[in-house]
């Protein structure tokens, strides 16, 4: 019986889309299925928002539908397919699951770059001219099963970058908060996209 998520109008509908919808959701939890459901929308609604072309609203969609295929992995599973960088992923596999994520996307025969770019850097983010990879992260942190971060939300449908510097920012501030470390992709980008903040 099919998640009753499928009859939303939701990008996991769609044709081509819908095979891949049907592989992640054999490898997820229905929770997890759920949340990348939700995702999958919200960026989907971000994109049209922020006027892709065609081909850029695909990837952003196959992206978000893949975006946690593999989170739901063992720490031996994602290490097998993402070995940790730093000790910081060491200490915490769950780092590593946008890269096992992209390793996952490749072998189901994904190859454009876009989409597995995107797929990466949900995690720790993306470059500021990766229009896909920031729909996909300000999607993922904002998703209305989270509750929070409404307020990115809203700035995404008309500001897409302004909306990603605040999704950034709000990770580092968090982190720092917390007394975390954070990852030297996300500082990278925090540096580069954030300093106008």
């Amino acid at each position: 019986m099919r998640n009753t998520l499928f009859t939303v109008n939701s990008p996991c509908t769609r044709p081509s889309i819908l095979p891949y919808c049907e592989r992640v959701k054999e490898r997820v939890t229905p929770k997890r299925f759920e949340h990348i459901v939700r995702v999958a929308i919200l960026t989907e609604t971000i994109a049209q928002a922020n006027r892709f072309d065609r081909g850029e609203l695909r990837a952003a969609c196959l992206a978000a539908v893949l975006h946690d295929v593999a989170r739901d992995l063992s720490a031996e599973e994602l290490f097998a397919l993402a070995p940790p960088e730093t000790e910081l992923e060491r200490e915490h596999p769950l780092a590593v699951h946008g890269r096992a994520g992209r390793r996952i996307a490749e072998s189901w025969g994904v190859s454009d770059e876009r989409v597995l770019a995107a797929i990466e850097g949900h995690v720790f983010g993306v470059a500021h001219d990766n229009r896909i990879g920031m729909a996909l992260y300000v999607a993922d942190v904002s998703e209305p099963g989270r509750g929070v971060n409404h307020d990115i939300r809203e700035l995404a449908m008309h500001n897409l970058f302004r909306a990603y510097q605040r999704a950034v920012n709000t990770k580092v501030a968090y982190l720092r908060s917390r007394g975390k470390t954070v990852h030297p992709v996300t500082l990278r980008v925090y540096r580069e996209i954030c300093g106008a903040l």
